[in-house]
């Protein structure tokens, strides 16, 4: 099984990791991306997550295909929120199976990395007393470009640090 999901609504671990059920795997190893109350030294309220939902797709299961065939993976399931959240809210979730923990380590490891640097997804951040700041997403603007050329003009991420 490898399946890659964007959602609008709450991660829900558990009904994750039964996806990856399988009786010739040995080891599950997850991964939950948490939002945290505090980001390069400034206090957070919240988060918002913007997806080119086609792109996203696209490049998630690529990378679940690359990881399965690097790692021999029984199976693999990555999952990312869009839109708002809140502290506390797991922002993205990995699961990887494989018949043993190192290669499911690996597989796990591999996946987030290719996600966070890969994958057209901006992530603005809203603080105490100061305007909200679209941060950290400027890897995901030539692969965005070179997929499609003829781009929507709002670019959401101008003033990344």
């Amino acid at each position: 099984m490898l399946r890659f999901l964007i959602v609008d609504s709450t991660i829900q671990p558990a009904e994750l990791s039964r996806l990856l059920v399988n009786n010739t795997a040995g080891a599950l190893v997850t991964f939950e991306g948490w939002v945290r109350n505090h980001s390069q030294g400034k206090p957070v309220l919240s988060l918002e997550y913007e997806v080119y939902e086609i792109l996203a797709q696209k490049e998630g299961e690529k990378i679940l295909r690359e990881a399965h065939a690097k790692f021999g993976l029984c199976g693999a399931v990555a999952c990312h929120r869009q839109g708002h959240l809140a502290i506390g809210d797991i922002a993205v979730w990995v699961g990887a199976t494989a018949e043993h923990r190192g290669a499911a380590f690996a597989g796990a490891r591999y996946i987030i990395d290719a996600i966070k640097e890969r994958l057209p997804i901006w992530k603005k951040e809203y603080y105490w007393g100061e305007p909200p700041r679209w941060v950290l997403c400027q890897k995901a603007k030539p692969l965005f470009r070179q997929f499609h050329k003829n781009a929507i003009a709002r670019q959401p991420c101008g003033d990344t640090p």
